[in-house]
């Protein structure tokens, strides 16, 4: 067994859903669904223009992102894998990052930074290589640096 976790997983963050026409997603979410939109995010870097929506309340909120590519052809392709991503919550995202680095886990280019939501976010990899034999396993994995409020409550 590896060393003490020096962090923990509060819980769910949010749940990426990509496809090619936003418009659509968000007539299932927000008009069927009830989901109240919170948010816009675009970014040419990450190839994505997404609505941020949110269920729940508080440090019980879920955020569901529906992303579609700025530019189909290109890459990041997040309209390509449907559930393109989940989020969890971290009480301590640095630590995470560093541990988990020493663990051999893989994450994705780009490090710590800021994300759609305002939270510090990074990726960790869908895919091992030699060098990082742990990954999502097919599953792109966002962590999420959870706020106080959330850390309060989730703890």
């Amino acid at each position: 067994m590896s060393a003490q976790r020096p962090f923990k997983v509060l819980g769910i963050q949010q749940v990426a859903i990509g496809g090619t026409d936003k418009d659509r997603m968000k007539k299932l979410w927000v008009d069927m669904l009830g989901l109240s939109q919170t948010g816009t995010f675009r970014s040419e870097r990450e190839n994505v223009d997404e609505d941020i929506l949110a269920m729940g309340k508080g440090a019980f909120a879920v955020e569901v992102d529906i992303m579609q590519p700025l530019d189909i052809d290109k890459k990041p392709a997040v309209h390509a894998t449907p559930l393109n991503h989940i989020g969890l919550w971290i009480d301590d995202l640095p630590k995470a990052v560093e541990w988990l680095t020493a663990q051999g886990v893989r994450f994705a280019p780009g490090g710590i930074r800021p994300g759609a939501a305002g939270h510090d976010i990074c990726f960790l990899h869908p895919k091992s290589n030699d060098e990082f034999p742990i990954a999502g396993e097919g599953v792109l994995i966002e962590l999420v640096q959870a706020p106080a409020d959330v850390i309060a409550a989730l703890s």
